[in-house]
């Protein structure tokens, strides 16, 4: 499998069969996905930044709770919420974990607070974790650490912060690799498969491919 990012929340994951895209951005934040035909996109909430699916076509697209089955794909949804207040203050937001040539990856889209036991149990084992580092609006780089301890993925890639002069409404990702005291892995993309995982965890910073400028 192939893990695209274009910046914010959105990547692309491509597998044999079948690609996934997530929370697809507009131009006004600096990044673009482009045009994709797609078996599956997953928006994790309605927040323009996470959910400008017009050059996207998907053979079924998840913004609800629930397990789901399409094209050899095998997705969950789980109901969270934005911010540390039950949605008081930012509204819901949905987990995805997603099945993708047998490697289990989850977009945690914008949580906003460490998960509940109930919520890590319908999670399950993670491979592959995108997780939002920039603060703000979302997890605070030490609560980002902490989610990652709480999933004990084995490849964490860290999404929505700012890169070189966009997203100026985030932190960079340098907090969050402080939290995590990990010298990170950078690509341009990641190759994962099952037999490739790592023992340990590891960090893996990729470039943002959907710059604008």
């Amino acid at each position: 499998m192939e893990i695209t990012w274009y910046g914010r929340a959105c990547f692309r994951l491509k597998g044999r069969d079948a690609t996934v895209i997530t929370d697809p951005c507009p131009p006004s934040t600096g990044f673009v996905a482009g045009r994709h035909d797609v078996e599956l996109l997953t928006i994790s909430h309605a927040h323009p930044d996470h959910s400008y699916s017009r050059s996207i076509t998907a053979g079924l697209t998840l913004t609800q709770p629930g397990e789901y089955e399409f094209h050899d794909l095998l997705a969950t949804g789980i109901r969270t919420f934005h911010d540390g207040e039950a949605g008081g203050s930012r509204g819901e937001n949905m987990v995805f974990a997603v099945e993708v040539d047998g490697v289990h990856i989850c977009h945690l889209g914008d949580l906003g607070h460490l998960l509940t036991d109930e919520q890590l149990t319908e999670l399950g084992p993670v491979d592959v974790l995108l997780v939002p580092v920039g603060g703000e609006t979302t997890l605070t780089p030490a609560e980002a650490a902490e989610v990652v301890a709480q999933i004990g993925p084995k490849i964490v890639i860290p999404m929505h912060f700012a890169v070189d002069g966009a997203s100026k409404d985030l932190l960079g990702a340098d907090k969050f690799l402080h939290e995590m005291a990990a010298e990170p892995i950078r690509q341009p993309k990641a190759q994962v498969t099952v037999s490739s995982l790592p023992d340990e965890t590891q960090v893996v910073v990729l470039e943002a491919r959907g710059r604008t400028a």
